[in-house]
Order: structure tokens, then sequence, then C-alpha cells
């Protein structure tokens, strides 16, 4: 990704924070022309947004685009479900593993690829409650380990 034009749009922090993510796919997202400019101003929040498998079609709901302010009457709806474009193989490997107990489908972080806005989805397993504990206490022992590493090389 590094030779590619790439700009980070929205980072989804709660979905590390609320799940497991086990694998993570690429998607391009279907918009129309006074969002893509709404993204470039990077007015666009995935915090709440969840994603379904319906007929076959990746939907992502719930992806707020502000409205570009230059729009008028072209602005469409912020809320509107978005289809994602994926190839079926992964649609349908994403679908089984959907009918399994404690998957869910999250959107991590969208950005421009070169002029493309993609989507990075992440097949996840909830987390309960004990794994976010252990998770926060191993966020403060690093932090804590840090901290002694500092002031041990500086004094």
């Amino acid at each position: 990704m590094a030779k590619d034009n790439f700009k980070l749009i929205a980072n989804n922090k709660k979905a590390r924070h609320d799940y497991f993510l086990e694998e993570t796919y690429e998607a391009g997202i279907s918009l129309h022309g006074t969002e893509v400019k709404s993204l470039r101003m990077g007015k666009c929040s995935i915090k709440e947004a969840f994603i379904h498998i319906e007929n076959g079609e990746v939907i992502l709901y719930g992806m707020h685009i502000s409205p570009y302010e230059k729009g008028n009457i072209f602005n469409k709806d912020p809320l509107r479900p978005k289809k994602l474009l994926m190839h079926k193989k992964e649609i349908l490997k994403l679908q089984g593993k959907m009918k399994e107990k404690g998957y869910t489908i999250v959107p991590v972080q969208v950005y421009f690829k070169g002029s493309l806005v993609k989507v990075q989805i992440a097949l996840a397993k909830g987390k309960k409650l004990y794994d976010k504990r252990q998770d926060i206490a191993k966020k403060d022992q690093r932090r804590e380990a840090e901290r002694d590493f500092k002031v041990r090389n500086l004094g």
C-alpha cells in the first residue's frame, strides 16, 4: 500500500476494542459524486456502521457522510445504505462464516487508494467483558514498561 496514493478518511477504533478481527478484506464502495467530494474533505464517520449480506450483495449501514456544502439538490441522505463491491467468492466465504455463531462483519477504515474510495472490512468475533479488561490491562502494562524504559535511559 505504500506505493499507492493512500489517504485515510475514517478509522473505526471501536471495532478493535469490541471485536477480535480475524480476516480483513478490501471492498470498493458505490457512491454518488457529492458523497465523494464530501469524503475528499474528510467528512465521514463509521463509528456506528455495520454490514449485512442481502441477496448476495454486501450492504454497509450507518456510515455517515456529511452532505457536501455546494451540493444542494444533488446531496443524498447522509445515512443511506451503501453497496460494497467485492468478488463473489469473497462474498460467499463471508456469508458462510456469518452463519457460524458469534461472527459479524465490521468496517475498520475508509480510505482513498489512488482516486478510488475503499473500505477495509473485517470478519470479527465479539469480545466478552473480561476480554476487554485483559486488553486494557495489557495496554497499561506496556505503557508502564515504556515509561520505566524511558526513565532508565534518561537517568
